[in-house]
């Protein structure tokens, strides 16, 4: 057994759980999700069903039951005397890696490879007797990739020596990294919720304590509650998408900028900037440099940008990056071999090759992901005219509230209609957003027309099972 939860937390993580009857299914389906989505971690030590049955305010019968369907699905498994456990994921999960054929999987939000992706790897293959003769890895990165990252930053506005950039296993890697040398345990986060659940998890292992700021699509960062956040906790650092931010597609104003970065600079908290979204331009007239230049105001040593090509080339090809002060370099450098030793050689080469061509790149993704988010916003309008869909022109994603908090229920419906979503409480930092739905589109517009047309199907049953109170918009939870 790894670890436990306790009552408190689990239920706070179901959040709006009874959105259907019985009670006892729809608090096993919450329970289910959150194995699904990783939220609850395999051999994870359940609450006895007594205390979980007062934390949640229903009869311990209802959880028994609960825990019995749990049982029955392989979910958990329960020896008597011990508790209950949560069991990894089977082959068959809908969730798990490989799991489903014919499932439609929209759970990433990464588009399929670049198309050229192949015809460069094929001429960096062809100098594999050059490649193979160096030692393979490096914990620093490859000069040449580190120069042309280094390059690329100073073309478009922000000038960037070599020194400046620590090439990665991706922006996760990165991520992972930097608040392992930034943080120590019980240090305080700022990070904006919704956000990005994997930089959250890895913040959370890294000892951070988070504390949200919320951004929506239709007003941005709620700047008064950021500034609040900084004055009020002193943050050693805080986690921000300013460009294109997933999963709600809204990018940071001047004046979000300003506020945000003063506010920082008071606290003394170092910026931690996710760019990893940041060129997917879909619509014309916008910027493709404008986001070099956030937050360029601000004390070099107080900014760390981190980039990869997971969402602009391919999810596979697990380059990333890190540009920040020389001296934060060099001590992330030193703590790298705790982690990983370096980013193999083959995938470096493919990328300094890449960089030379990432204005080809860049135009051929706002082509790819203007099709799949017209192709999302027509069906939606269509099939889903009652749902709220925001306008983006850029990222990977749709944030749409649905006008109920039914968002788990939903995802759980149509899982079994062989569509993979996560709901909205899986991007959130302090529980919330049931009524919203993360609804990528950087699949082909075919895949996301028939999604859309799953979601209809599942929105209709999920909203005839929930009871008057969700129907009704009602977030309180009997």
């Amino acid at each position: 057994m790894d670890s436990r939860v306790s009552a408190r937390a689990l239920t706070a993580a179901l959040g709006g759980w009874r959105t259907r009857e019985p009670a006892y299914e729809a608090l096993a389906d919450g329970i289910r999700l959150l194995c699904l989505d990783n939220r609850l971690a395999p051999r994870t030590a359940l609450p006895a069903e007594r205390e979980l049955a007062a934390a949640l305010r229903v009869s311990r019968s209802t959880v028994t039951a609960a825990y019995r369907s749990l049982r029955d699905t392989g979910h958990i498994a329960s020896v008597r005397g011990s508790g209950s456990v949560t069991l990894p994921l089977r082959r068959h999960d809908p969730g798990r890696a490989g799991a489903g054929e014919g499932m439609l999987d929209l759970q990433q939000a990464s588009p399929q490879a670049w198309p050229g992706l192949a015809g460069v790897m094929a001429e960096v293959a062809a100098t594999s007797a050059a490649l193979v003769s160096r030692i393979g890895y490096d914990v620093y990165g490859r000069r040449e990739l580190r120069q042309a990252i280094a390059d690329h930053y100073s073309a478009r506005g922000l000038p960037t020596t070599s020194s400046q950039i620590l090439v990665t296993t991706g922006a996760q890697s990165a991520i992972h990294l930097v608040g392992a040398v930034l943080l120590a345990r019980g240090d305080r986060v700022v990070i904006e919720t919704p956000t990005y659940p994997h930089a959250a998890d890895a913040l959370r292992r890294a000892g951070g304590r988070l504390v949200g700021v919320p951004v929506t699509t239709d007003d941005g960062w709620d700047l008064e509650r950021a500034e609040q956040a900084f004055a009020r906790t002193l943050p050693i650092a805080a986690y921000l998408m300013p460009a294109f931010q997933n999963p709600t597609g809204r990018s940071m104003s001047e004046h979000e900028v300003e506020r945000i970065r003063a506010a920082a600079e008071r606290s003394g908290s170092v910026l931690i900037l996710d760019e990893t979204t940041a060129d997917l331009v879909i619509d014309p007239g916008e910027s493709d440099d404008a986001f070099m230049r956030v937050f360029a105001a601000a004390d070099e040593e107080s900014v760390v940008r981190i980039g990869s090509f997971g969402k602009t080339v391919w999810g596979g090809l697990r380059v990333g990056w890190v540009r920040a002060d020389v001296d934060l370099v060099r001590r992330l450098v030193a703590a790298r071999p705790a982690h990983d030793l370096g980013t193999p050689e083959f995938e470096q080469a493919v990328a300094t090759e890449l960089l030379r061509r990432f204005p080809e790149v860049v135009a051929q993704r706002s082509d790819l992901l203007r099709a799949g988010r017209d192709a999302a916003v027509a069906a939606l309008a269509r099939e889903l005219p009652e749902w709220r869909v925001p306008d983006v022109n850029g990222g990977v994603s749709l944030w749409v509230e649905m006008g109920a908090p039914l968002s788990a229920a939903l995802v759980m419906d149509v899982r079994s209609r062989g569509l993979l979503l996560s709901a909205g409480p899986r991007f959130s930092v302090d529980g919330g957003h049931d009524r919203h739905l993360r609804v990528p589109f950087t699949a082909p517009p075919d895949e996301i027309d028939r999604a859309i047309g799953i979601l209809a199907v599942g929105w209709a049953h999920v909203r005839e099972s929930a009871p008057v109170a969700y129907t009704q918009g009602l977030d309180a939870v009997v």
